[in-house]
């Protein structure tokens, strides 16, 4: 291996060294105190109880870890957004699993808690994914109420979100295995079916200090809402546990007796391994994230075999198009080509931009797998299509709309991984958050943003500058650096994949070594939901 891969390998482990102490932290989730005065109740942490749930030896995925990573820092911060979300398998069956982090905030929902949840749903509805509340919550956290209750994309969106499901034929499981009073108090009791655990879990719309000041009445929780009253008297609950994992074996048992589920029919064969070293990857992606590389020698790490058959190889050579298995389904993918091409009239194009000939392509490859039923995923390392008077006269918008277009309309499940840059509309025609990829996942190597941190620093530099330059302000060089480095270190820090992730703009922050099981538990997940639409395109521009 050259200098400049063990360079690469050096950055890149340093990375995901550094994701892994991220993960380690905000598995700890309020906190060592917080943890043992939990489990002193008698009480699993919500990890635990997710771990007991899904059977031993089994992959699974943890979506949204760093939601709420370095935000609300003012209320003492709301690590993984106070609630714990996993795709994996209960008795041999895919699922979602979403609980409760009573250790942060007593399982209180900041804004952020409610759009991981309703993430969460989203995911289910998708792919028609069964889904298990293990539910442990004070509710709303009052200090920002105004942000997590009255909208459309709010607290009562979840609800209804229930509603929704269930007439869809969704399985809809909840524990209540600690508090769970107010509006949240609908969640499980809009579910299938609800288990509540005895002394521990209460559910009601109002607790007894607010009854006494409501109404006068003194009771206490239990007996206004425990197990006992909601079992035997109610009848809101339909089984009455007598611990945490009392509750998780009556979940699975339930699963386990749930029929087969109509299938998609995506086609997979025998899963292989990659032939190429999968480890590999950390030493051909560069540390300068303007530097060129193959894409396609990332790719045949990640595929079976290391087979990639490309379609239009000769054309269009800044997107890669081609047919592939990732441990065993069918894919098609769509990759930016990160090294300097040459067209076939001699003319040079930058790696990592979209031109009409590539965009070209890439509407006719994805408008194919949409005919094949072959789902798709995308590889992202893309600062955008290219720009200036040639691509502006070849109608370079319009031919990035028409990729934008089939991207939009694309009825066979999408998946994309975030590999290196992903910046302005690359980031929309490559099938960004927006374009509702089943799943979206960022390597530690990520960049999101309009454009880079050096592009972006310098257009607003040039801004403040002249905004100071008018207030009669001189501008020394010295000054003119000092502003640059903040301006650009500000940028820096919001075009981290951390930064994405801790706002849910994406799936979560993984190691590219990971990769392979996203995209086949994501394909097995979207496996349930047999297509019901038809590929259109509607209209568009030739």
């Amino acid at each position: 291996m050259d200098l400049n891969f063990n360079k690469n390998e050096d950055h890149n482990r340093l990375l995901l060294s550094a994701l892994k102490k991220k993960l380690i932290k905000v598995k700890l989730g309020g906190g060592k105190i917080r943890i043992e005065k939990h489990k002193s109740k008698g009480k699993l942490t919500a990890r635990e109880r997710i771990d007991y749930l899904l059977d031993s030896k089994t992959k699974s995925i943890e979506i949204a870890a760093f939601a709420g990573e370095e935000m609300y820092q003012e209320h003492g911060g709301c690590p993984s957004g106070g609630v714990v979300v996993k795709i994996g398998y209960v008795k041999g069956k895919q699922c979602i699993v979403v609980a409760n982090d009573a250790t942060v905030k007593a399982g209180a929902w900041f804004p952020i808690t409610g759009k991981k949840n309703l993430r969460a749903q989203e995911i289910a509805i998708e792919n028609k994914l069964p889904i298990i509340y293990l539910v442990d919550s004070a509710g709303v956290y009052l200090p920002l109420q105004d942000e997590i209750s009255p909208d459309k994309e709010h607290f009562g969106r979840i609800f209804r979100n229930n509603a929704v499901m269930s007439s869809m034929g969704i399985t809809q499981i909840s524990a209540i295995m600690g508090s769970c009073v107010a509006g949240g108090a609908y969640l499980p009791i809009m579910s299938d079916e609800a288990i509540i655990v005895d002394k521990t879990g209460s559910i009601f719309l109002a607790g007894s200090y607010l009854v006494k000041a409501a109404i006068g009445e003194s009771i206490d929780n239990e007996t206004l809402g425990g197990a006992t009253t909601h079992c035997e008297i109610s009848g809101v609950t339909d089984y009455k546990a007598k611990d945490d994992k009392d509750a998780l074996d009556t979940i699975k048992n339930i699963i386990d007796k749930i029929g087969d589920y109509d299938k998609a029919g995506f086609n997979r064969a025998a899963s292989k391994a990659p032939t190429k070293d999968e480890n590999e990857i950390f030493g051909i992606l560069p540390k300068a994230r303007n530097v060129p590389y193959d894409m396609v020698e990332i790719i045949e790490r990640l595929v079976d075999n290391s087979e990639f058959e490309q379609y239009k190889e000769g054309y269009g050579k800044t997107i890669l198009t081609g047919y592939a298995r990732i441990d065993g389904w069918a894919v098609g993918i769509v990759a930016n080509q990160r090294k300097l091409v040459k067209t076939t009239k001699g003319e040079m194009q930058f790696g990592g931009v979209i031109y009409n000939d590539s965009a070209d392509k890439a509407t006719r490859f994805i408008a194919n797998c949409n005919q094949k039923k072959i789902p798709l995923v995308f590889l992202q390392d893309v600062t955008g299509f290219m720009v200036g008077s040639k691509s502006e006269h070849s109608g370079i918008i319009k031919d990035g709309a028409k990729m934008v277009n089939a991207v939009s309309n694309s009825v066979v499940p999408k998946f994309t991984i975030i590999i290196g840059n992903s910046y302005g509309a690359g980031n929309y025609a490559m099938c960004g958050k927006a374009y509702d990829p089943r799943l979206i996942a960022a390597w530690p190597s990520a960049e999101l943003a309009v454009m880079s941190g050096n592009s972006a620093a310098k257009v607003l530099l040039q801004i403040e500058t002249a905004s100071l330059k008018k207030k009669g302000e001189e501008i020394t060089p010295e000054k003119e650096a000092e502003l640059f480095d903040k301006i650009k270190s500000r940028y820096d820090k919001q075009i981290s994949p951390y930064y994405a992730a801790a706002r849910i703009w994406t799936d979560g922050v993984i190691n590219p070594l990971d990769t392979r099981t996203w995209i086949s538990m994501g394909i097995e997940a979207a496996n349930h939901a047999p297509i019901e639409k038809k590929f259109n395109l509607g209209i568009i521009q030739v």
